[in-house]
C-alpha cells in the first residue's frame, strides 16, 4: 500500500484544509465541493485526510460497517447481537467518473428474488464507505442520474436498491468529499446546494510558496516513506485534536444571538430555501468545536457564511460563486447583541478561528474562496461608443443584451447518447417502450415481458406450486427512452454586417440564452466565429458553458462575412468530434444574416459548404439576424441549404407568439 501524502505538509490552501477538517470533526456539515484548476494539491488533500480519521468499530464480517454497539436493524447481513467488534481504519472509498448505477448503489440478484424470494445483494461503493469518506473526482462529469442517488444518500444516512418491488436498504453515513475543475464544466444549482460547504482553489502566485511547494512534492517522491515519517508528530498532533474537537462538539452553544446572525445572513444575501441556514449553524458549531470554545461567536458564523454560501448565490449557469464581504461584515454587525463576544479587530475577526488548521502553517496567498474563478465571466462592458480596434473595420467588443428562455431546438430521431435533457433518445432512465433480452447484468426488469416468457413453459419444468419457475432466458431488460444531450456547435457571424451596436447586443443576448439553455439540458458546446478572410475556433467543443459565455463576451466584429469559412471549419470540427465521440450526436446553430461577402463567388461557395452538412445528415438551425424593413431572405435560403430550419431573433423567444415551437429538421424532412 502506497504511504499517503502528509495533510499537515500541504503547502497553503488553507480554505480547502478548513473545510475538509470541518467534515471531519461534524459529518454533518454535509461534504465539501472543493473547486479549481488543475494541479492545486485537491485530490492530494482529500486523499491524505483518509490517514487523520480516527479508526472505526465494526462488526466482524458485516460487509455494512454495523457498529457493535448500535448495530442497524434492517443491515441485510444481520440481525446482529450486541457485543464486541474489531476496529480498523477508516476507508477512502473512490468513485469513478463512468461508474454504473449498481457499482454505486449495489446489485439485486432479481433471478433469485424471483425464483427463490430471497434478497441476494451485492453491495455498492455507498456501503463500503459508511463511517469512511465517499470521494468524487471530477464530480462535475458524473452523470445526473449518479450525482442525485448519491446526494440522496449523503442527505438520508441511508441506500436504497429497489428492483420491481423488490428492495434492499442498508445505512450508508459517510463524508462526502467532491472535486471539480470549473473549466470542464458546472454542476446545476440544485445539486451545487447540496453539498454543504465550497472551497475555490488556485495556485499561489507567491515565489516563495511555489517553491516550498516544488521542495516538499520532490522530497516525497524521492522516499514517500521517509518524507511521512518526518511529518508523524504534526500528523498525530492534528488526528488527536479532530477527537477532542469532536468530544467536545455536543457541548457547544449556539445561542439566539448567532442563531439571528446565521439567519439574517441568509435572508441578506437571498439564498433560496433553508438549507444554508442549517448549514451555516453546524458549520459555526464545528468552527467553535475546533477552536476549543463552548459558545459561538460572530467569528465562527463570518467564516461558516464563507464557506457556505458562495456557491448558493448563483442565479444562473454564468454567476461566479463569490461572496461581498463589506455586506457580510455589515449585516453581522446590524445583528450583533450584547451577548456576543466579538472579536476585538471587528465583526469575524478575519473570518479564521483562533488556532491554525495544524502545526507548521505556512503563511496564506494559497487559494481559497476569495479567489477569483479561473473561468469566471468578465464584467459586462461595452457602454461607451464602439471604436476602431485593432485591425481595419475591426470594433470593440460590446456586452451581451439580456438573455432570455428559448424554444426548445432538438436533434430528430432517436439516439444513444449522453444523458442529458434535449433530443429523445435510448436511456437508462426515462418511460419504458419496450423490452429486450439482457445484454449482461440485467439491471431493469421488465416483468410483464418476464411473466410472459416463463408462462409457456412451466408445466415443461415441472411447476407444482403457486410459484413461477423463472429461467435465465425468461427474464426480460426493460427499453427505456428519455433525453440525451448533444455537442451544440456555434457558428456566429461576426463580420462587420453585424456590427452595428444595439443589433450586436441582441445577438449575443441571443447566444447567451442559447448558451444557458445548452447548460441547463447538459449538453457539450463549442463555438466558432467567422468575419474577415477565415473562420476561428474560439471554444473547442466542451462541457464548459461558464468558458463559452466568456469568450462570447470578449468577441470583436468587423470585416467581411466569409460565411463558406465558418461552415467548413464547422464540418472540419464535427468530423474530429464524431470519431472522439460517436454517440453524442451534433446540433448545428448559425448564427448569421446570411450575406456571404469577400473572396470569388461568396454565396456560391456558401451554398457548397452547407450542403456538406446536408449530406451527412447533421440537424441545423439559422438564427435570422437580418433586420430592416427590407428583407433578402438570405439566412433563409442558407437554412434551406443546410437542410434545417431558420428561426428570427424573435421567434427563438419561448414566449413569442410568432409560432409555436420549432424543432430542428434534418434532411429526411427536406427530402420530403
Amino acid at each position: 500500500m502506497s504511504t499517503p501524502y502528509p495533510f499537515t505538509a500541504i503547502v497553503g490552501q488553507d480554505d480547502l484544509r478548513l473545510g475538509l477538517l470541518l467534515n471531519a470533526v461534524s459529518p454533518a456539515v454535509g461534504g465539501v465541493l472543493v473547486r479549481g484548476e488543475k494541479g492545486t494539491a485537491k485530490s492530494t488533500a482529500v486523499r491524505a485526510l483518509a490517514a487523520l480519521m480516527p479508526e472505526v468499530c465494526v462488526v466482524p464480517g458485516c460487509r455494512f460497517s454495523c457498529a457493535p454497539d448500535s448495530p442497524d436493524p434492517a443491515c441485510p447481513d444481520g440481525p446482529h447481537e450486541p457485543g464486541s467488534g474489531v476496529s480498523r481504519a477508516a476507508r477512502t472509498v473512490e468513485l469513478p467518473v463512468g461508474a454504473s448505477e449498481d457499482r454505486l448503489v449495489g446489485a439485486l440478484d432479481i433471478e433469485r428474488a424471483l425464483a427463490e424470494g430471497v434478497k441476494a445483494f451485492e453491495p455498492g461503493l455507498l456501503a463500503d464507505a459508511h463511517r469512511g469518506i465517499l470521494y468524487v473526482d471530477e464530480v462535475n462529469l458524473l452523470h445526473d442520474h449518479l450525482v442525485d442517488l448519491l446526494l440522496d444518500a449523503a442527505a438520508m444516512g441511508a441506500s436504497y436498491v429497489e428492483r420491481e418491488g423488490v428492495s434492499v436498504r442498508h445505512a450508508a453515513r459517510f463524508l462526502l468529499v467532491g472535486t471539480m475543475n470549473p473549466e470542464e464544466g458546472e454542476l446545476r444549482p440544485q445539486l451545487l446546494d447540496r453539498f454543504g460547504l465550497t472551497v475555490e482553489v488556485a495556485a499561489s502566485r507567491e515565489t516563495d510558496l511555489r517553491v516550498e511547494v516544488v521542495r516538499r512534492r520532490l522530497a516525497y517522491d524521492d522516499d514517500p516513506a521517509s518524507f511521512a515519517a518526518k511529518w508523524a508528530d504534526e500528523e498525530g498532533a492534528l488526528r488527536a485534536r479532530i477527537v477532542a474537537a469532536r468530544a467536545l462538539l455536543p457541548q457547544v452553544r449556539l445561542g439566539d444571538g448567532a442563531l439571528r446572525q446565521i439567519a439574517a445572513t441568509c435572508a441578506a444575501f437571498e439564498v433560496d430555501g433553508m438549507r444554508a441556514d442549517i448549514v451555516m449553524a453546524r458549520t459555526a458549531t464545528a468552527l467553535a468545536a475546533w477552536a476549543g470554545r463552548t459558545d459561538v461567536l460572530a467569528e465562527d458564523v463570518r467564516q461558516a457564511a464563507l464557506l457556505a454560501l458562495p456557491h448558493r448565490r448563483r442565479r444562473n449557469p454564468f454567476d461566479a460563486p463569490g461572496l461581498d464581504e463589506d455586506k457580510l461584515d455589515d449585516t453581522l454587525e446590524q445583528n450583533s447583541s450584547e451577548d456576543d463576544d466579538p472579536d476585538p479587530d471587528g465583526p469575524g475577526g478575519g473570518g479564521r478561528p483562533p488556532e491554525g488548521d495544524g502545526p507548521d502553517t505556512p503563511p496564506q496567498g494559497e487559494g481559497g474562496a476569495d479567489d477569483t474563478p479561473a473561468q469566471s465571466v468578465p464584467e459586462q462592458g461595452g457602454e461607451k461608443e464602439q471604436g476602431q480596434a485593432g485591425g481595419s473595420g475591426e470594433q470593440q467588443p460590446v456586452r451581451a443584451g439580456e438573455p432570455f428562455r428559448t424554444k426548445m431546438l432538438s436533434v430528430p430521431g432517436l439516439g444513444e447518447g449522453a444523458a442529458g435533457r434535449r433530443s429523445r433518445a435510448r436511456t437508462e432512465h426515462g418511460r419504458t417502450t419496450g423490452a429486450r433480452r439482457p445484454q449482461g447484468a440485467l439491471t431493469k426488469l421488465h416483468l410483464a415481458a418476464t411473466v410472459q416468457a416463463a408462462a409457456p413453459h412451466q408445466r415443461a419444468r415441472g411447476r407444482s406450486g403457486r410459484g413461477l419457475v423463472v429461467r435465465r432466458d425468461d427474464l426480460r431488460q426493460s427499453v427505456r427512452e428519455g433525453r440525451e444531450g448533444n455537442l451544440v456547435l456555434f457558428v456566429v457571424d461576426a463580420s462587420g454586417s453585424m456590427a452595428a451596436r444595439q443589433r450586436m447586443i441582441a445577438v449575443k443576448g441571443a447566444v447567451l440564452s442559447l448558451l444557458m439553455d445548452a447548460y441547463q439540458r447538459r449538453d457539450k458546446v463549442g463555438l466558432i466565429t467567422f468575419r474577415g478572410k477565415d473562420a476561428e475556433v474560439v471554444l473547442p467543443p466542451t462541457s464548459s458553458v461558464d468558458a463559452a459565455a466568456a469568450r462570447l463576451e470578449m468577441l470583436p466584429t468587423g470585416g467581411r462575412t466569409p460565411v463558406a469559412a465558418g461552415l467548413l471549419k464547422a464540418h472540419d470540427v464535427l468530423r474530429v468530434e464524431r470519431l472522439r465521440d460517436p454517440s453524442r450526436r451534433p446540433l448545428l446553430v448559425v448564427v448569421t444574416d446570411g450575406r456571404a461577402t469577400g473572396g470569388p463567388e461568396p454565396v456560391a461557395l456558401a451554398s457548397r459548404a452547407a450542403r456538406l452538412h446536408e449530406a451527412e445528415g447533421i440537424a441545423s438551425v439559422v438564427v435570422d439576424c437580418e433586420s430592416g424593413p427590407v428583407r433578402l431572405g438570405l439566412a433563409v435560403s442558407l437554412a434551406g441549404e443546410l437542410g434545417g430550419t431558420a428561426v428570427t431573433l424573435d421567434e427563438l423567444r419561448a414566449d413569442s407568439i410568432a409560432g409555436l415551437v420549432k424543432d430542428v429538421q434534418g434532411y429526411s424532412r427536406r427530402a420530403a
